[in-house]
């Protein structure tokens, strides 16, 4: 799958800005690390755009009714079963690299793009791991990010916590300007 057909899948189901934001955060630690583990960069990019597409329209059947629309447009398994995969409550093991470094950097990006609208730079080259750290703390902040599947997430990795963090913010920073975080 190329770019484009991600690009196309998503923006036709999702139309808000944010959630826009949020797939293309993913889509570059995605990008990141399948460069990182020599692995196919669009693919997993694509795989990082389209894993919330759905979510806008279906919140209650999310990500269920998105693997039946992808279906019906012919993506494949390999795609459809990491999506699947990066929402604990489906029960889909994540079995691939590419799964398992989805469900890492979903909720992290998230976090992270929190932390850095919150700084009164609102720049994401301002952001440090100890700032994520500290208001990963805080669970009042982004009360709705899954902290727990942050750290769950690179356990399942088998990275440093503090190195995947900052892997994320640098993949991210890459996007920066697109994602509105580099005033």
């Amino acid at each position: 799958m190329t770019r484009e057909e991600a690009l196309q899948i998503l923006k036709e189901y999702t139309k808000s800005e944010s959630l826009l934001k949020h797939a293309y955060a993913v889509e570059a630690a995605m990008r990141a690390y399948a460069d990182k583990y020599n692995d196919d960069v669009e693919l997993w990019g694509s795989v990082g755009l389209l894993h919330d597409f759905d979510y806008e329209m279906f919140p209650d059947n999310h990500p269920y009714k998105g693997s039946e629309i992808m279906k019906e447009k012919g993506v494949s398994d390999e795609i459809r079963t990491a999506i699947m995969g990066h929402a604990e409550f489906t029960g889909v093991p994540r079995e691939t690299m590419m799964a398992k470094v989805l469900f890492a950097v979903d909720e992290l990006s998230g976090f992270i793009t929190a932390v850095t609208l919150v700084r009164p730079s609102r720049a994401l080259s301002e952001v440090q791991v100890k700032s994520v750290k500290k208001k990963m703390k805080d669970k009042s902040f982004a009360a709705k990010v899954n902290r727990e599947e942050i750290i769950k997430g690179a356990d399942e990795l088998g990275v440093d916590f503090d190195e995947h963090v900052m892997f994320v913010i640098q993949a991210m920073s890459k996007v920066a300007t697109e994602l509105g975080l580099n005033p």
